[in-house]
């Protein structure tokens, strides 16, 4: 595959089928093997979607997952869940809490990765979500300091991205929105994901998003993945000026559409933003995306931005001559 290949962040909408189906499973009004074949038929239709579309690197959508760091709390040992906590807005979640020592006492991911990579042969994404993320949005009642907390549930995340690695997940993306918001934190985020990404042979991806970039400048480079995934299209793309007074030593996941809007962004307009980011990077250096997940678009939203993204791409290699 040449430069500028198109891929998404990870989370696709959810069908009011699949949210009633997942309310009715925490009743008990159906079982587990029910749910998990909406799931999976889920998951197969975005895997199309993606294919239809020309996606180069797919995801499965996160079909099973609620919230990022409880979906993986509820399945590590260590952790128990509290109630209701706000998040943001009207946004609640189950908040994790460590109520002893961290483990993971088998694979979280693996299935329905290994279903939806069994669906196409382009390349589907691992994705789980990191060490400093889970550790920073949960509550610790178990260790004595955060950096134990953190370390440990680094070790957990190295096993489950060992596993996907193993299984031939080619790409494997480490989910860290909260680096982004405790700069002061940034070494600790560092040493956690360097338990995480050792010796991985696949290319590791981070998503951050919304958080004080100026500020954490040329440390971007620090962080131990292959490439960065950061969102533009929310700021107008004035972070990407960034890129030419600190240059990043990394592959970028370029955000070219915002998420949190239900306006779809003209074709001209991406493109624009693509061609700004090849000022300071290369075409090589730059994966095309939305500026995060889509779970909180329609199903037309989520679709009409992916299509929007492959579009301006396409229109731009076809002026570069690729």
């Amino acid at each position: 595959m040449s430069g500028l290949l198109t891929t998404s962040v990870g989370s696709l909408p959810k069908s009011p089928e699949l949210m009633r189906a997942r309310t009715r499973f925490s009743r008990g009004e159906i079982g587990e093997e029910e749910l998990r074949d909406l799931e999976l038929e889920a998951t197969r239709h975005w895997i199309q979607v993606q294919l239809d579309l020309r996606v180069d690197i797919l995801v499965d959508g996160e079909q099973d997952r609620g919230d990022m760091v409880t979906f993986f709390a509820e399945r590590m040992a260590g952790f128990t869940i509290s109630g209701l906590v706000r998040s943001y807005g009207n946004r609640y979640y189950r908040k994790p809490i460590a109520v002893g020592p961290v483990g993971r006492p088998g694979p979280l991911t693996l299935d329905v990765w290994r279903f939806a990579q069994g669906l196409t042969d382009r390349p589907v994404k691992g994705m789980v979500t990191g060490p400093y993320t889970i550790a920073e949005w949960s509550f610790n009642e178990h260790y004595a300091t955060r950096r134990e907390f953190i370390l440990d549930v680094a070790r957990a995340i190295r096993e489950e991205v060992l596993d996907l690695q193993r299984a031939g997940a080619a790409y494997i993306q480490i989910d860290e929105p909260a680096v982004m918001t405790r700069v002061e934190d940034l070494d600790i985020a560092i040493e956690a994901n360097r338990i995480v990404t050792e010796g991985v042979e696949a290319k590791t991806i981070t998503h951050i998003c919304y958080g004080q970039f100026d500020e954490l400048g040329p440390r971007l480079n620090d962080l131990p993945f292959h490439q960065l995934d950061l969102e533009f299209a929310n700021r107008n793309f004035e972070t990407v000026d960034m890129l030419g007074d600190r240059p990043l030593k990394k592959e970028v996941g370029l955000g070219v559409v915002d998420v949190h809007t239900h306006v779809i962004e003209p074709v001209e307009q991406v493109a624009s933003g693509i061609r700004r980011a090849l000022q300071y990077l290369s075409p090589e250096q730059i994966y095309v995306d939305p500026d995060c997940g889509l779970k909180t678009r329609t199903r037309e939203e989520a679709i009409a931005k992916l299509e929007v993204v492959q579009r301006a791409r396409d229109e731009v290699r076809r002026e570069m001559g690729i």
